[in-house]
């Protein structure tokens, strides 16, 4: 059997596991290249008992750019602001 793991980060609000045994590389290369797995830790191939990170590779072909963490880290601080921003308006 061979499936993907797409590990999806969300900053603060922490982290979900995308793992479907029926999607195919090429439904998870589409999945990244239309933008619906954004802020992606890491992709990984399992078959098998074997591991693989492919997640350069997926998004070589998605032909997404690589966001670095602190790129990441500004957008959960902005989501953050926005949300304490909202909150102090309740009151």
């Amino acid at each position: 059997m061979q499936y993907f793991v797409v590990m999806i980060e969300y900053g603060r609000r922490g982290r979900e596991a995308i793992v479907d045994p029926e999607i195919t590389r090429r439904e998870v290369i589409s999945r990244v290249a239309s933008g619906e797995y954004k802020n992606i830790s890491f992709i990984h191939e399992i078959a098998g008992s074997s591991v693989e990170d492919v997640t350069a590779d997926i998004l070589t072909e998605a032909a997404v750019p690589e966001i670095g963490a602190a790129e990441a880290d500004l957008q959960a601080s902005h989501l953050d602001h926005i949300h304490d921003l909202r909150k102090h308006e309740r009151l």
